[in-house]
C-alpha cells in the first residue's frame, strides 16, 4: 500500500490547507458504513466538519473551498485501531523509548496521552494504511495486551494520528480503565528444563488468587476512599489513585478487562458483575461457551490479531480467522485492536482475514470504524461518513481491506495529511540505487 505514485506533493497539500478544512469532493463513490454506498455523489466539509452529501453540492459564497475531483476514487470514514502502542513505542528491544508498562500493580491514575511523541516513525506507517485515531493502552504486553507486572495499568486514551503536539491530537484523554485480571500462568512443558523449573500448577494458581484478592481490595479501598470524600471526614486526604477510580465507580467510566480464554472471561464478567462497573472484554480469542453469554448480556468485546497463528496445538487451523464470523453470528458488537505498535498498520488486514472466513464485508469496515467509535463512546463524531461528525477520511482507489488497494489522500479533521513515511522514503531511496 506503498506506491509513491499515490503520494499527494506537498505543495498540493499546502493548497488544501489554505482551503480553511474546507473540501468538496465530487464524482466520487462514498461509502458511509452506516447506510448504503453512494456512488457518483458529492461530499462537502466545512471547518472540518461533514456539511452535506448528494449528488449536486455548490460550494457556500464566500466560503473559500478546495474543490476535489474524486472520480473513479472511494471515500471511506478513517478507520480506528482499538488498542496499541503506536506513538508511546518507538523501539520495542529499547525500554528507554517504550513509555508503558509502568512499575506497580495498581495505576490508575496514569494516562498515556503525555507520552505521545508526535515525531514518531510509527505514525506515518501506521496513518499510511487508512489508520486516522487509536486508543492507546497505558500497559501493553504479550498475549492479546497483557502488561507482566501491572493489574491495573492506567486510563487508556484515544488520539488522532496527526498533531503538532499531543493536546493536538487528543480526541479523550480517559477512554476506558484498563485492567488485566489475574489468569493461572500458562507455562508450556520442557522436557529438557530442570527439575525446579518444571511447570507448577498449584503455585501459579495461588499466585493468580492472591492477585485476584488484591484487585478486589483495592476496589473495596476505592469505595471506602469515596465514601470518606463525600462524607467530608476530616482525617481524608486526596489520593490521586483512588481519584481515578471515582468515575469508574459511578460507572461514567468504563473498564477494558483483558481476558482471552473462557474460563478468564467468565470471571471477568462474574467480577465486573460484582464491582457493578461498566465494561468491554479486550483480547478474547478463546470464548467458548462464553460468547452466549456475551452476546445475551451484550458485552462489547476487542478482538486480537487474526493473522497469528493457532495458539494451542489442538486449535482449528482456521480458530483466530472464524472467531469474528462467529461472534457476529451470535450478536457480539466486536472492534479489532492490533496491540501492538511496529504491526499496528495491519489493521485492515486484521478485518479482511476474518472476512475471507466468513463475516460480512460491511461487518468488517464496521470494526475498524463505526463499531469502534461506539464502543469506545465517539460515535457521535467518529467512525462513519454523516452530517455534522469531524471529516476524517481517507481516499482510495478501491477497497481498504485489499492489500493492492492504494490510500491516495488522507484528511483528519479536516486537513490533508502528507502520506510520506519511512517506508516511501526507503522505497524512493532504493528505486534510486545506480
Amino acid at each position: 500500500m506503498f506506491s509513491t505514485k499515490y503520494i499527494i506533493p506537498f505543495a498540493s497539500l499546502l493548497t488544501v490547507l489554505a482551503a480553511d478544512n474546507s473540501l468538496l469532493f465530487r464524482n466520487g463513490t462514498i461509502h458511509p458504513v452506516s447506510g448504503p454506498n453512494q456512488e457518483n455523489m458529492s461530499l462537502l466539509v466545512l471547518d472540518g466538519k461533514i456539511a452535506e452529501m448528494g449528488p449536486k453540492i455548490v460550494p457556500p459564497k464566500g466560503k473559500t473551498v478546495k474543490i476535489i475531483d474524486a472520480k473513479g476514487l472511494h471515500i471511506y470514514p478513517g478507520m480506528i485501531d482499538s488498542g496499541t502502542a503506536v506513538g508511546i513505542s518507538e523501539i520495542g528491544s529499547i525500554r528507554e523509548t517504550s513509555d508503558y508498562g509502568e512499575v506497580g500493580e495498581f495505576n490508575p491514575q496514569l494516562r498515556p496521552l503525555i507520552a505521545v511523541n508526535p515525531e514518531s516513525e510509527h505514525i506515518p506507517v501506521t496513518r499510511a494504511n487508512g489508520i486516522t485515531s487509536v486508543l492507546l493502552l497505558p500497559a501493553l504486553g504479550g498475549g492479546g495486551g497483557r502488561s507482566a507486572g501491572a493489574i491495573i495499568g492506567g486510563q487508556a486514551s484515544m488520539i488522532h494520528l496527526d498533531g503538532w503536539t499531543w493536546e493536538e491530537m487528543e480526541i479523550n484523554r480517559s477512554v476506558a480503565l484498563q485492567i488485566r485480571y489475574p489468569v493461572i500462568a500458562s507455562r508450556r512443558f520442557n522436557p529438557e528444563a530442570a527439575p525446579a523449573t518444571a511447570p507448577n500448577y498449584q503455585q501459579a494458581r495461588q499466585e493468580k488468587e492472591n492477585e485476584v484478592r488484591r484487585l478486589k481490595a483495592f476496589f473495596d479501598e476505592a469505595r471506602a476512599y469515596k465514601l470518606a470524600k463525600e462524607s467530608k471526614l476530616p482525617d481524608w486526604r486526596i489520593d490521586l489513585k483512588f481519584e481515578a477510580m471515582i468515575p469508574v465507580l459511578d460507572r461514567k467510566l468504563p473498564v477494558l478487562i483483558l481476558a482471552g480464554r473462557e474460563r478468564d472471561i467468565k470471571e471477568a464478567i462474574e467480577f465486573a458483575e460484582e464491582q457493578r462497573v461498566k465494561f468491554i472484554l479486550g483480547g478474547v480469542h478463546h470464548p467458548g461457551k462464553q460468547t452466549e453469554v456475551i452476546a445475551k448480556k451484550k458485552i462489547p468485546v476487542i478482538l486480537g490479531s487474526t493473522l497469528s497463528a493457532e495458539e494451542d496445538e489442538d486449535d482449528a487451523y482456521d480458530a483466530a480467522y472464524s472467531l469474528p464470523g462467529e461472534l457476529y453470528k451470535a450478536g457480539v458488537k466486536f472492534a479489532f485492536g492490533t496491540f501492538g505498535t511496529q504491526f499496528a498498520r495491519n489493521l485492515p488486514y486484521e478485518a479482511a482475514m476474518a472476512v475471507t472466513y466468513g463475516l460480512p464485508h460491511e461487518e468488517g469496515l464496521k470494526s475498524v470504524t463505526l463499531n469502534a467509535a461506539e464502543i469506545w463512546g465517539i460515535a457521535e463524531q467518529y467512525g462513519s461518513i454523516d452530517k455534522g461528525k469531524t471529516a476524517d477520511l481517507i481516499v482510495t482507489d478501491g477497497d481498504p481491506l485489499e492489500i493492492r488497494t492504494q490510500l491516495k489522500m488522507m484528511f483528519i479533521k479536516g486537513e490533508a495529511v502528507d502520506l510520506e513515511s519511512r517506508h516511501t522514503r526507503l522505497y524512493k531511496k532504493w528505486m534510486a540505487r545506480p
